[in-house]
Order: C-alpha cells, then structure tokens, then sequence
C-alpha cells in the first residue's frame, strides 16, 4: 500500500470544576484507564492518545487548536464522563477542522445497584453529559459522528474503528494529487467537473500533464529494472501467452513494465498518488497501459481511464479508508436481463483492480480494438462475492454529490474465451431494475469504485466530513 503518514487520535474528556478535585482524579484515571484498553485492545487501526480532562472554555479551545496544526492528528474522540456545561465547547467546536467523534459511553457497563450512591452519580453522568454536549453540536451543525455504547464491546470498537480509517482519509484527501496524462475523452459529460471547486471543497489537485512528458520517462526506464520486474511478475502471477509466440508475449509485456516504472517514477517524483489516461490521446507510447495500471492500482495508486479525475481521486480516497483492500475502479459494461438472474457485468478495456481477484491472475496479451495501439498485456481474472457498495462522484454544477447502492457482488456464470479481460458481476440489493432506475434518475454516472471492504455507513460518515450530498439509493 502506497505510504502515508503515520496518524493518532486525541481523546478529550468533557467535565467541570463542581465536582471538586477528587472526581475530576478520577475522571482521568477512568479515561486514561480507557484508552490504555483501547489501544490495548490491537482493534483499532491507529493509536488513541489521552489529551486532558476538558473544564472549561480555554482549556477546550486551546486544545481545538493544537488539533488543526497538529498534523499527526487525523481527529478528536470526545467522552463526557460527567456533566460539561456545553457553552464551554462552543468556541473550540466551532475552530475544531478535523473529524469529530463523540464516544456516548460510561466506564462501566451496569449499574451497581447495592452500592450506588451520590458519589457514584457525580462520576458517572454520561448519560446526563452526552446530552448537553450532543445538544451543542447539532446548534453548531457540526457534521460529527456519534457513537453510543459501551466502549468496551466489539461491535463499537469496529465501529470507532471503521470510522478512524474514514478520518484519515479526510485528512489524506487534502493530499491527493491526481495527474491527467492527456486530457479527458472528448464530448462525454460524466467525467467533466469543475476542478477548482474539488480542490476547495476535498484538497484534490488535478493537473493536467502531456503525454510527451510521460512518453520522455517511458524512454528512460532501464532494460535491468524491467528484467527483475518482469521476473518477479512471473513468481506473482500466471504467464498464458495462448497465441501468441513468446518473443511477441515478452516483449508485450515488458513493454506495460516499462510504462508502469515511468508512470510511478513521474508520479513519486511530482507528488502524484493518483491518475487518468486517455485512449484517445496516446501519441508516443506503443501501448495503452493496462497491466501498467494494474500493478499500480496493487500498489494502491488511484486510476480511471478517460481523464476521470473525479473518479481516480475518489479511487484513492476509498483505497486509504479500506487499506487497498477490495476496491477498485469499475465501469458498468453489460447486462444479464434474464429472470432470475439480473446482473451487471462490470469490468473495463484493460485496468480492472486486481485487489478484488478472487483468482490467481494471469497475465495475457491480445489485440485491443480501440486506441490503434500495439496488442498490450493485462491482467485477467474473476472477481469476488459478497457484499459490496457501488459508489460514484457526480458534479451537478451547484454541488458535488456522492451516489451510492448496496450490491451482491458475484463471479460470472461462466468463462469469457472471447473477452480476455478481468470481470466482476454485481447486482443492486434492491433488484436490478429498481437499482437501475434509481441510479439513472440521481444521475450516477458509468465509473465507479466498487468497494467490498467499505461500507454505506463509512462513505455517509466521509459526506458528513465533507458536508457533501450523499444519495445513499437503498434508502430510498
């Protein structure tokens, strides 16, 4: 997975000075107890570090601020221990630019009904806190996430969990540089967008680049680097070379080696984590890149083809929430309309992500008829089952909106002989034809990211972030 930095979150625990000295000790013992068990715990996918016990209005908003210059801060969890009087949080809540999550928890998970007594109520007032506090955030329309439950079980530690890998990819997006080798495809509409608007409202840069400056780095790569890949592709992968003889099959697929080490190296050395190409414009190179694209998308680089920045950057943006696991760009392609057995093929010309293989992938070379280009080698496999979402980013002018539905993904029924390329069958949990009108009507487009290891709950948590239309269609 292609680095980032390393993240921690700080953990601010709301109180107040009536309760005297001796309840706020163990106010901090209780939180501090608590994210030691936490962090303990090996659940979560980075650290929580103990900040302070939150008592007033200048200790919150100094704190508030630490966060937003903070880089290694990636968001706050908020706990109420106690009662916090909630004027007390306005300022810092509302300087507060990272992820926000407050934990609605209590250090223990029952009432001790034969000793309970004042004291005990004093410290454990969370069910008394959460409601103030909850009461200020939605005043300040602050986009937070809230999750209630005992902090010790696991279904709330994947839930913090899940939403910690969201947060980081908050802060990730105001990293991701997406680089257009050529522009997009001419006269479609889908992947046009306003740029400037995507970098205001997500971080994203989107630079345009020539297929010159591309072509001046496939030209440099050495023959010894593309020797030792080629090798190590064939311990990774499976070599069919079917038809072809092994000079053509070789030389095919050393050629993709070749654009792979200059696509990377011109990205690394430009800060780019994500990018386009465009079969349209691909004067200079023998070949579209598609087993090039491949290897970088295993390696956790972002990638539509036509010039689709949104789409490469939201590829990028959901490869860092699930850890390059399962997700990759996706075009829908054809159609099963049979009773019974509705489906989307998905798959596209060459660069189907190899992180959702459920087999062994091979690599083959075969004409490809559009671009005009020399027969390029990819990666050909089937993809997964399971539950997956369907995600894709539109831009209507006025806003950018989030459309998403809940799919079953499947493997074809059968083999394609005569379409050698990857593949991956899914259908809308709503039934494919509800699904398709109501994608259709929202206006999602053909590209998407499909996504087996996020969920709808963590994409509508990265809306929230963003203050961001999410059009989740299985609600509707």
């Amino acid at each position: 997975m292609k680095k980032i930095q390393d993240y921690e979150f700080w953990f601010i625990t709301g109180s107040q000075f009536l309760y005297g000295p001796e309840t706020l000790k163990s106010v901090e013992k209780d939180a501090k107890e608590i994210v030691d068990k936490l962090n303990e715990s090996k659940k979560l996918p980075y650290p929580i570090k103990f900040k302070l016990v939150a008592t007033t209005a200048e200790n919150i908003t100094k704190v508030m601020k630490e966060v937003n210059y903070n880089d290694k801060v990636a968001g706050v969890i908020t706990w109420m221990h106690t009662f916090s009087p909630a004027k007390n949080w306005i300022r810092g809540t509302k300087l507060l630019q990272k992820p926000l999550l407050h934990l609605a928890t209590q250090k223990l998970n029952y009432i001790p009904y034969d000793t309970i007594d004042f004291d005990y109520m004093n410290l454990n007032q969370s069910a008394h806190g959460d409601r103030e506090y909850g009461f200020i955030n939605a005043r300040l329309r602050k986009n937070n996430k809230i999750i209630s439950g005992y902090w010790g079980d696991d279904d709330i530690q994947k839930q913090i969990s899940k939403w910690m890998d969201v947060a980081v990819a908050y802060n990730e997006s105001f990293n991701i540089k997406v680089v257009t080798f050529a522009g997009k495809m001419r006269n479609v509409a889908v992947t046009d967008g306003d740029r400037i608007e995507a970098q205001i409202k997500f971080g994203w840069t989107v630079d345009y680049w020539g297929v010159a400056d591309l072509v001046k780095e496939v030209k440099a790569v050495s023959e010894d680097d593309i020797n030792k890949k080629y090798a190590e592709l064939q311990k990774d992968y499976d070599f069919n070379e079917g038809d072809n003889g092994s000079e053509k099959f070789e030389k095919s697929t050393k050629y993709q080696i070749r654009e792979y080490f200059a696509m990377k190296k011109f990205m690394d050395d430009r800060g780019y984590t994500a990018f386009t190409t465009n079969f349209e414009d691909l004067a200079g190179l023998e070949q579209l890149p598609g087993l090039a694209v491949q290897l970088l998308n295993a390696e956790g680089y972002g990638f539509a083809g036509e010039g689709d920045w949104k789409t490469a950057a939201l590829d990028r943006l959901v490869k860092i929430i699930s850890h390059n696991k399962q997700t990759g760009f996706m075009e829908d392609y054809t159609l099963d309309l049979r009773k019974g057995h509705e489906a989307i093929l998905g798959s596209h010309m060459l660069e189907v992500d190899p992180t959702i293989a459920s087999t062994k992938p091979r690599v083959e070379v075969h004409p490809l008829d559009i671009g005009g280009k020399d027969d390029p080698a990819r990666l050909v496999f089937t993809g997964s089952e399971g539950d997956a979402i369907d995600v894709t980013m539109a831009d209507f002018g006025n806003e950018f909106k989030m459309i998403s539905y809940d799919v079953e993904g499947n493997k074809p029924e059968k083999e394609t002989p005569h379409l050698p390329i990857a593949k991956q069958l899914w259908t809308p949990k709503q039934g494919w034809k509800k699904g398709a009108e109501q994608w259709l009507t929202a206006g999602g487009g053909h590209h998407t990211v499909l996504l087996f290891t996020v969920d709808s709950e963590q994409i509508n948590d990265l809306c929230r972030m963003f203050g961001l239309t999410y059009d989740n269609l299985n609600l509707k």
